[in-house]
């Protein structure tokens, strides 16, 4: 094992010890709030007092509502993308456990409107439908629970993959903006007449709390701190270059822009500040190594706010959040490296093939046409001047369980082809960016060839 590899290996394993204790914190932290409000229910007689179905309506109700609260605000700061989450998850697994939250979350939040509507109708002796709209004529609190009820389904409907072929990135992002809507107008109810809060100090000082941390993380990170940092250090737009037939480099340039601590391979969110783009952001990945003084990014053209983006003037004013995501060299842990790309990933590949000073390096660039390829110049460029081998596999793919393109024979399967690239690929660290299901692909036969999984690095390009 080299020089490199040895004090890799050590600095790796003391560095995954600091993360896996703060993870581990974090999530005691997560599952302690969860244990402390059904402790709280069950202390103020939530299941003492069970005598027949309108009491065990009346319990369930409270439990739903106390067990759902807490893990929608935990769902809310899982996809609020704060740094310090951020850096210990990275956005893919904060994603996908937000996306995980989604549906229990749904099921009691559904559980809990059923059984206050029904418990109310036994004891006023009248119907389900009839209860429900004495309830919104009696209790203002009602007005905004249903409402809240009603913005929750509108983002899950939005959310099934049925829908997110359907919505463009703007689209999406606007429903989503109606899960702070939902969370918003469930406090009025949940703090007035919840059985469990409502005239109970602790109670009432716990949620509060819960209530204002996430509010404060999400203010701060994602409003606050981008607008000052961003009029501090004028971020501003200073070149717009076309790249290919659709996709154009945006170079934004400013002030001590190193103090954003940003590395090559993650992403910022970029909102343009002009009356077509201010109210709305997008993320991108940096396509070249962070200076003091310049940010890159490359924009291929995708349908949506990607093809007027193309045409942003020079001068125009920007707001960076982020950095974000780990898909950085600072997870590398071998000597070897290889750089995996394909259409819209190809950005990070390129910023991170530019920060490796050391160690062999293999770049396999996937593209339809290498005459029309986003940054393949420039891929070049440093393979040549640094001693990286590039792999350019050009041309559609040969089927939709492969990888590769119809260039190799049928007969050669994924795994041969790779290791016939890179013959010590199992070996080696391995950064996948792309479309998900070519990222899934890859990892997936780099797994069959032994590659380990700590060492398969994807950024997955989805919303």
């Amino acid at each position: 094992m080299s020089n490199y590899a040895e004090l890799a290996q050590k600095g790796k394993r003391l560095n995954w010890r600091k993360l896996n204790l703060a993870q581990d914190l974090v999530e005691a932290f997560g599952w302690l709030c969860i244990v402390y409000v059904v402790f709280t229910f069950l202390l103020n007689g939530g299941v003492a007092g069970i005598k027949d179905l309108q009491t065990a309506l009346g319990s369930l109700e409270r439990i739903t509502a106390l067990v759902a609260s807490m893990l929608l605000l935990i769902q809310v700061l899982l996809i609020s993308r704060v740094p310090w989450l951020d850096k210990l998850y990275g956005q893919d697994k904060a994603t996908a456990t937000h996306k995980k939250l989604g549906k229990p979350i749904l099921y009691l939040v559904i559980a809990h409107a059923i059984a206050v509507i029904w418990s109310y109708s036994i004891t006023d002796g009248v119907s389900v439908v009839d209860e429900f709209l004495s309830l919104l004529n009696t209790i203002p609190e009602t007005v905004l629970a249903t409402i809240a009820f009603g913005l929750m389904i509108t983002v899950v409907i939005a959310s099934l993959n049925i829908s997110r072929k359907k919505l463009s990135y703007e689209a999406w992002y606007l429903v989503h903006l109606l899960g702070y809507g939902a969370v918003m107008f469930a406090i009025p109810h949940q703090l007035i007449i919840g059985v469990d809060i409502a005239g109970i100090p602790m109670a009432q000082y716990f949620w509060i709390t819960a209530y204002l941390f996430v509010a404060l993380n999400i203010i701060w990170f994602r409003l606050l701190s981008p607008i000052i940092l961003s009029a501090t250090h004028k971020l501003v737009i200073s070149k717009v270059e076309s790249e290919s037939s659709d996709s154009v480099s945006i170079t934004i340039t400013g002030k001590k822009l190193d103090k954003f601590n940003a590395e090559s391979g993650q992403f910022f969110i970029v909102r343009v500040i002009n009356a077509t783009f201010w109210w709305r952001a997008h993320p991108f990945s940096l396509s070249a190594k962070p200076t003091p003084d310049k940010f890159r990014f490359t924009i291929g053209n995708r349908g949506d706010d990607t093809k007027l983006l193309q045409s942003v003037k020079p001068g125009t004013r920007v707001i960076l959040e982020g950095p974000y995501g780990v898909f950085t060299e600072s997870r590398r842990s071998e000597e070897n490296v290889v750089l995996v790309a394909a259409g819209i990933g190809a950005p990070p590949i390129r910023a991170l093939a530019e920060s490796i000073q050391q160690g062999k390096v293999d770049i396999i660039y996937r593209v339809r046409d290498a005459g029309d390829a986003a940054l393949l110049d420039e891929l070049q460029d440093l393979a040549d001047a640094r001693g990286f081998k590039l792999h350019v596999l050009e041309g559609n793919r040969r089927s939709d369980s492969s990888w590769l393109p119809t260039s190799f024979a049928e007969s050669v399967s994924d795994e041969l082809a790779l290791q016939n690239l890179v013959p010590d690929i199992n070996k080696a660290d391995v950064y996948i960016c792309g479309p998900k299901s070519f990222s899934d692909s890859v990892a997936s036969c780099l797994e069959r060839v032994g590659t380990p999984k700590s060492r398969i690095h994807a950024e997955e390009f989805a919303w």
